[in-house]
């Protein structure tokens, strides 16, 4: 079990509770009736975004909550409408096999606990959603996918722009071959780290992140390129750049910048930064178009420019609850899964094969992985319905 610790100082307890709106109660969710999520974790992410989204599902709704902090998890349990009985501490977090209202597991805790609390959740005979990346390191990621086969539940890595309009837009663009054959993805992901931001201090601790920034940003881009060009890279090389007198990076390194080759000739560069102004955009090049994204993975406000094509019209959605509202549809058989827990392993291995690489001072890393995306967001994913 893991080792006792603050999970307020892990996640940032209490910090996003002052930015919420006050809900009405008949706000909560649209779908009561639906399939129950138990959140875990109350962070920044739950309280900001998570929660309040199930006000705008229609298959999915809040069943319960996972909290170290009890008075906090019954105050919002009471604002939501759940039962006292609904709230779970840490401690007793595997008692959620007895609640039948419980058919979901959304594991929002620092990256060096996912795989505990995944494979609990799994032995208790719960499907799981986890957020990314899917754990801190590719053995626990290969131990998940075991639970969830063991456990016959289905597990789902939490890649919110497969479900966002406009990098769907963009796949389907590119899919389409009116650019021509793509030969350049680029993406930059980062933003300045705050180590005073309780959030930010478990980041910048390597047992607890798996890797700085490219654990926490460059994820975006690293899985970005793979579904903008739809295919694996089969070369790695990376570098880092880390100015180890900032107090920051003491554990973890600042800047990785990398280089991936894609069997279609196509090449995918990127970049992850705590130490550089945020950003979250990529740009494709084509034969005959351009796409730039800036910003590209923002829970809002993203925009998208096409040069050799009309430009798509984007039209907002709620990012979290189009993701948990597919999730509860794969529970339910309605949709096939596209955010695998396969694909959440592969990122898992580019990560290490970056880090590798950038150890190594720049070694082209073969990577002779056998994953295929089974299922093509840009195929099956319907905004229509949204």
């Amino acid at each position: 079990m893991t080792e006792e610790i603050s999970r307020r100082g892990l996640i940032g307890l209490g910090v996003g509770a002052a930015m919420l709106p006050a809900l009405s109660r008949a706000q909560t969710s649209r779908a009561s009736n639906g399939v129950g999520f138990a959140i875990v974790g109350l962070g920044k992410l739950s309280l900001g975004e998570l929660i309040p989204a199930f006000r705008n599902t229609r298959s999915a709704h809040l069943a319960a909550l996972v909290s170290g902090d009890p008075q906090k998890a019954h105050r919002i349990a009471d604002e939501h409408r759940l039962r006292p009985s609904a709230v779970y501490s840490y401690a007793d977090f595997d008692r959620i096999v007895s609640d039948p209202k419980i058919e979901v597991v959304y594991i929002v805790l620092p990256n060096f606990m996912h795989a505990e609390y995944t494979i609990r959740a799994l032995k208790a005979g719960k499907h799981v959603l986890c957020e990314k990346p899917m754990a801190t390191t590719v053995g626990d990621a290969e131990r998940m996918i075991a639970a969830a086969r063991t456990a016959n539940r289905q597990l789902m890595v939490a890649y919110r722009c497969h479900y966002e309009p406009l990098n769907l837009a963009a796949m389907r663009l590119l899919r389409s071959g009116r650019l021509g054959k793509t030969r350049l993805v680029v993406t930059d992901m980062g933003r300045q780290s705050d180590p005073s931001d309780p959030s930010d201090a478990w980041r910048l601790d390597m047992r607890k992140s798996g890797g700085g920034a490219l654990t926490d940003m460059g994820i975006y881009g690293v899985n970005g390129a793979r579904y903008l060009l739809n295919e694996e890279p089969t070369e790695v090389q990376a570098w880092s750049q880390t100015d180890k007198s900032d107090p920051r990076f003491r554990e973890v390194e600042d800047c990785y910048f990398w280089q991936f080759r894609f069997p279609s000739g196509a090449i995918a560069t990127g970049s992850t930064s705590f130490n550089y102004a945020g950003t979250m955009s990529w740009h494709v090049l084509s034969e005959r178009g351009k796409m730039t994204a800036d910003p590209g993975c923002f829970y809002g406000g993203n925009r998208l420019s096409v040069t050799g094509a009309e430009t798509p019209q984007i039209r907002e959605i709620n990012q979290f609850a189009r993701e948990m509202d597919w999730m509860a549809d794969v529970v339910r058989g309605r949709v096939p899964m596209v955010s695998t827990a396969e694909e959440g392993l592969q990122d898992m291995k580019l990560m290490a094969a970056i880090m590798e690489s950038a150890a190594r001072g720049g070694a082209t890393i073969v990577t002779r992985s056998e994953f295929r995306r089974a299922v093509d967001p840009a195929a099956v994913v319907d905004l229509a319905s949204a």
